[in-house]
């Protein structure tokens, strides 16, 4: 039992510094780290602390601290990836908006050149 929380433990500090590792060679924006961050510090503080792991399994009705520990992992790396999502939708709908954006100014500006260009 011990053994996987010391395994989580590891996981997590491993999972800090490859987020801090990627944001210093900016290979991630730091935006998009913060739940990574806030995430593995959830998985290192409830991996240390028995007593509170305890609690939230007893409320989740699961009695094995360890096992209630990778429920709350799942639970926590499901929201950063609904959080990437709608990141990732958002930069996608704005993408789309650019685009348009673009065409439209060349458009104009193929109108204005023809406009200008004598024989017309």
């Amino acid at each position: 039992m011990d053994r996987m929380l010391n395994v989580m433990t590891g996981f997590s500090v491993l999972l800090i510094g490859l987020v801090l590792l990627s944001v210093r060679r900016a290979h991630i924006r730091v935006e998009y780290s913060v739940s990574w961050l806030a995430a593995a510090l959830v998985l290192l503080v409830l991996s240390r602390w028995r007593a509170l792991l305890d609690r939230i399994g007893g409320a989740m009705g699961i009695d094995d601290a360890p096992l209630a520990l990778l429920v709350v992992t799942g639970a926590l790396f499901l929201l950063v990836l609904y959080r990437l999502s709608m990141m990732i939708s958002s930069l996608k709908d704005s993408n789309i908006a650019l685009a348009q954006r673009l065409a439209i100014l060349e458009f104009r500006l193929e109108s204005h050149e023809e406009a200008k260009t004598p024989g017309n």
